[in-house]
C-alpha cells in the first residue's frame, strides 16, 4: 500500500492523496501567491504524482473536480484549495470563512498550503513514560503559559513553554506522572464565533489531524519533538488529546477543506445521504471505512515515532468503535493493539458521545483507561449531601460496579476526576449553584446544565470561618477524596492553586483571562495541600493501581461496616484500612476532612 501524503525519497517527491470519486485532481505548488498546477494521475482510489528533485519546504495543496451535489455527498469544486489529510505542517492556521462553503469561490487566499517535510526517518520507539495509579496532568498549551511570569513572552501559550525549568519544576513539585495535552493539531473556528468576536480556544474542531497548529507549535514538528524530551528528561509522559469524532467541516452548511473535497464518504451518512451527528457538531468520521481507520492508526504512528509520545486520549471515544452502532470489538482496537508501533501506548477513552446509545464507561478494552464521569458526579454529590456513603466507598475502590474485577495484569481502568477541561473548574464548583456562560454569546444556554456543585459562600461561613475558608476546607475534602482514590487519577491545571473561571464552564471560546490560568493569584495554600497529597500517593504509586484486598470498612466507632450502615442516608463518617495495614483513609463529610495513611 503506498504511503498518503508528500515525502521526499531518493531525490524525488511524491505526492499521493485518496479521492475515490474524483474525475480530475491537481496537485497545487506554491511560490509565494504564485500557484503552478499539476494534472495528478489516479491509481485505484488514489491519485499520485511525482516530480524531480527535494521539494522540501514546498507549499502545496490539491484541487479535485467533479460533481457538486452535497445532499448525495459529492462536494467537488475546484475553486476550493484543499488541505492534505496527511499534511504534517501548515504555513498558517485556519480561518472561518463564508466563501469556504460558496461554490465557486476560489479559497487558495484563505486556506492554509501544507508544507513538504523534509527526510525525517522515524527513530525507535521507547517505552511510554506512564504507569497506572499516577497522576495525568491535563492543561492547555495557550492557557497555561499565557500569564505565566516566569516564561518568557516569546514562549508563552505555545508548546516550547513548557519545556522551561519554571514549567517542569511546577509539575515535578506535584509528582506528575504524565500531562495530557489538550489538542494542538490545526482546528478551525465554528462559524458562529467570529460574527461575535470570539475564537474556539480549546481546539476540539480540528481540519488537519497530523499537522500542529502553526499559533500552538509555530515549530512544528520539532518543536515538540524537543518539548517531549524536555519531559521525558523530567520523568513525565506526554499524552496527546486527539479528535477523530469529526472535523471542522461541520455540518451540511460548513465548509470544504480538506475530506470534505476529497472523500466525503469518510464522513457517516444516513442511507438518505444526509450527515450524521453524532458528536453534535455536524458530522462524525465513519470507523466502518477502512480509510479512516488508517488514517487514525498513521497519524499515531507519525506523533510516536517522530515526536516520542507516549499514549492518546481520544475525545468522544464510541465514535471509533460506531459501525453506526457502538460495538466493544470494533476493528479499531484490534488494529491499534496488534501495531508493532501502538500496541504498548497508553489509550484513553472519554467514553461517551451523543449518539444512541452513546455513554459506554466500562465497555472499552481491558487495555485502555477511561475517564470516569461517575467518580466526578458520586464525590462531588457527596460532599454536596446528596449521596449515600456506600456509593462513595464503591468510587473510591476503583469503581468495581463499572469496570468489574480489577486484573492482575492491568490494573484498575478508571481514571478519576474532580474537573476537566468542560464543566465548572474545581474552584468554580464550590462557589457556582449555576453556570454564568454570558459571555459565550449564546445567552447562558450552553454548557452543562447539572454540576452537582454548589456555593459555600452562602452556608459554609460561619463565625469561626470566612466564606474563603469555608470553600478551601471544601476543595481540600474533594482533593483528599481524589487522591485517596483507586485508579488513575487527573488534575485539570490550575486546579491544584484555586483556578477560577468566573462560573463560566464552558469556556471553550474563551482566549482571555476567563479561560488563561492566573498564576499571580493562585492560593498557595491548597497548592502545598496538593504537593503533599501527591508526594505522599507517589511514594506508594502501586498501591493505587488495584484496590487492596481485604480491607476492613470501619464506622466512627471503629465497628465494622453492618448493612444497615452502608445504608444509613444520614451516615457521614467512613473508614478504610487494609489487613496488611499499609492502606487506609478516613473520610469525615461532617468536619469536611479526609486523612490518607499509607
Amino acid at each position: 500500500m503506498k504511503p498518503l501524503g508528500a515525502r521526499v525519497e531518493a531525490g524525488e517527491t511524491c505526492f499521493t492523496v485518496r479521492s475515490p470519486r474524483a474525475e480530475a485532481l491537481w496537485l497545487c505548488l506554491f511560490d509565494g501567491e504564485r500557484e503552478t498546477r499539476h494534472r495528478m494521475v489516479r491509481t485505484a482510489a488514489d491519485w499520485t504524482l511525482t516530480l524531480p528533485g527535494d521539494l522540501s519546504g514546498t507549499h502545496y495543496g490539491y484541487r479535485a473536480e467533479g460533481r457538486w451535489a452535497p445532499m448525495e455527498g459529492h462536494w467537488f469544486d475546484p475553486a476550493k484549495l484543499l488541505v492534505d489529510p496527511y499534511a504534517v505542517e501548515l504555513d498558517r492556521r485556519f480561518v472561518q470563512s463564508p466563501r469556504l462553503a460558496a461554490l465557486g469561490e476560489d479559497t487558495a487566499d484563505i486556506v492554509p498550503r501544507a508544507v513538504v517535510p523534509e527526510p525525517n526517518p522515524a527513530g525507535p520507539t521507547e517505552a511510554p513514560r506512564f504507569a497506572r495509579g499516577g497522576l495525568i496532568y491535563e492543561l492547555n498549551v495557550r492557557a497555561f503559559t499565557m500569564l505565566h511570569p516566569e516564561v518568557p513572552e516569546v514562549l508563552r501559550g505555545t508548546v516550547a513553554a513548557l519545556a522551561h525549568p519554571a514549567v517542569l519544576a511546577h509539575l515535578a513539585k506535584l509528582n506528575v506522572t504524565a500531562v495530557e495535552l489538550m489538542p494542538i493539531v490545526a482546528w478551525v473556528d465554528e462559524r458562529h464565533l467570529p460574527p461575535l468576536g470570539l475564537v474556539n480556544s480549546w481546539g476540539y474542531n480540528p481540519v488537519a489531524m497530523m499537522a500542529l497548529d502553526p499559533g500552538l507549535c509555530p515549530g512544528g514538528v520539532e518543536e515538540l519533538r524537543r518539548t517531549v524530551a524536555a519531559l521525558h528528561d523530567a520523568g513525565i509522559g506526554v499524552l496527546l488529546d486527539l479528535v477523530f469524532n469529526h472535523s471542522g467541516e461541520s455540518d451540511i452548511h460548513g465548509g470544504v477543506l480538506s475530506l470534505r473535497g476529497l472523500d466525503d464518504a469518510m464522513y457517516a451518512h444516513a442511507p438518505s445521504g444526509q450527515l450524521i451527528n453524532d458528536t453534535g457538531c455536524g458530522n462524525t468520521l465513519d470507523f466502518a471505512n477502512p480509510a479512516v481507520r488508517r488514517l487514525t492508526l498513521d497519524t499515531m504512528r507519525h506523533f510516536v515515532e517522530r515526536c516520542g509520545i507516549d499514549g492518546f486520549r481520544f475525545d468522544l471515544a464510541p465514535i471509533m468503535a460506531r459501525g453506526p452502532g457502538f460495538d466493544p470489538a470494533a476493528p479499531i482496537f484490534a488494529e491499534i493493539a496488534r501495531d508493532p508501533v501502538l500496541g504498548d501506548r497508553v489509550l484513553i477513552a472519554e467514553p461517551w458521545d451523543i449518539g444512541p446509545g452513546g455513554y459506554q464507561l466500562g465497555q472499552f478494552p481491558a487495555t485502555w483507561l477511561e475517564w470516569n464521569d461517575r467518580f466526578r458526579d458520586d464525590v462531588r454529590r457527596f460532599w454536596k449531601g446528596d449521596t449515600a456513603i456506600g456509593i462513595l466507598a464503591t468510587r473510591l475502590a476503583g469503581s468495581t460496579d463499572i469496570f468489574g474485577p480489577q486484573s492482575p495484569a492491568e490494573g484498575c481502568r478508571s481514571i478519576n476526576f474532580l474537573a476537566a477541561h468542560d464543566g465548572f473548574t474545581l474552584a468554580d464548583t464550590v462557589a457556582y449553584e449555576h453556570r454564568h456562560n454570558e459571555a459565550n454569546g449564546e445567552d447562558n444556554r450552553d454548557g452543562h446544565g447539572e454540576n452537582f456543585s454548589w456555593n459555600n459562600g452562602v452556608e459554609g461561613a460561619t463565625e469561626d470561618l470566612t466564606i474563603a475558608q469555608a470553600r478551601r476546607r471544601d476543595l481540600e475534602a474533594l482533593l483528599g477524596t481524589l487522591f485517596a482514590s483507586t485508579g488513575t487519577i487527573m488534575l485539570t491545571a490550575g486546579d491544584e492553586f484555586g483556578r477560577t473561571q468566573y462560573g463560566n464552564n464552558n469556556a471553550y471560546c474563551q482566549d482571555n483571562a476567563i479561560g488563561w490560568i492566573d498564576w499571580e493569584a493562585r492560593d498557595k495554600g491548597l497548592e502545598d495541600h496538593v504537593v503533599t497529597l501527591s508526594a505522599a500517593r507517589a511514594a506508594r504509586r502501586a498501591l493505587f493501581e488495584r484496590f487492596p484486598e481485604p480491607v476492613v470498612w470501619q464506622t466512627r466507632d471503629g465497628d465494622p461496616m453492618s448493612v444497615e450502615d452502608w445504608e444509613r442516608p444520614d451516615a457521614d463518617w467512613l473508614g478504610c484500612k487494609s489487613n496488611a495495614g499499609d492502606f487506609g483513609f478516613t473520610i469525615d463529610r461532617a468536619t469536611r476532612h479526609v486523612s490518607i495513611a499509607i
